[in-house]
């Protein structure tokens, strides 16, 4: 169990139904641990661009459009207002995305953008480049921590002696809650912080389980 107080950085595409079941359950986690959750920028946009030949024409054609657009407007938002935004956006767009069944595109994250009480403005970004190079460094950040091999969301906490834990995952449905969202970060740093340790991983039975 952690001891002492952390921050997890917790990097996160919008779009992801799976990083949002994530992101849920370390909410469930700052309630229970000692943890403080840091939000970032990634794209599963960015992460697939040269993987597109590779991936479902459905998806494919999702990482070619609107995929680029929720992930810009958040990175403006959080140029503009400050990272501490990120969250607030990230749960309003997600909301929406994921158990809400919205339509992943620029009329829904303009709505979110008022919810999160953000400038409507901000969605101008959605169809613009302006912010890519940002939004590349962001996501540039997370992934050299894990290694191109993963998706997100993805995780990073301080480890012993001045070193950082990070992670891809844990992908989980539903998010658990309350003291079993605690043995699960326990756990999940415990084997993470193992040198040389790599993969859990089994066949997915259900989707995603909103509640």
């Amino acid at each position: 169990m952690t001891a002492e107080r952390v921050t997890a950085d917790f990097w996160f595409d919008p779009a992801c139904p799976w990083a949002w079941m994530t992101s849920r359950w370390m909410l469930e986690v700052e309630r229970v641990r000692p943890v403080d959750v840091r939000w970032h920028v990634m794209s599963l946009a960015v992460l697939n661009e040269h993987k597109l030949e590779r991936i479902p024409e459905d998806f494919r054609a999702f990482m070619r459009t609107d995929a680029w657009g929720p992930v810009r407007v958040c990175v403006a938002a959080a140029k503009e207002f400050g990272d501490e935004v990120l969250g607030r956006l990230y749960t309003e767009i997600g909301t929406r995305f994921h158990p809400g069944g919205m339509p992943r595109d620029r009329a829904t994250v303009a709505e979110a953008l008022v919810a999160a009480g953000l400038p409507e403005r901000l969605v101008e970004a959605y169809d613009s480049t302006e912010h890519d190079a940002d939004l590349r460094l962001s996501h540039k950040e997370g992934i050299e921590k894990v290694g191109e091999d993963v998706g997100t969301p993805i995780i990073a906490v301080p480890g012993p002696a001045g070193t950082e834990v990070a992670f891809f995952g844990p992908v989980v449905t539903p998010a658990p809650k309350a003291e079993a969202a605690g043995r699960l970060w326990d756990g999940t740093l415990l084997v993470a912080s193992t040198p040389g340790f790599y993969e859990i991983k089994r066949t997915r039975t259900e989707g995603p389980i909103f509640d």
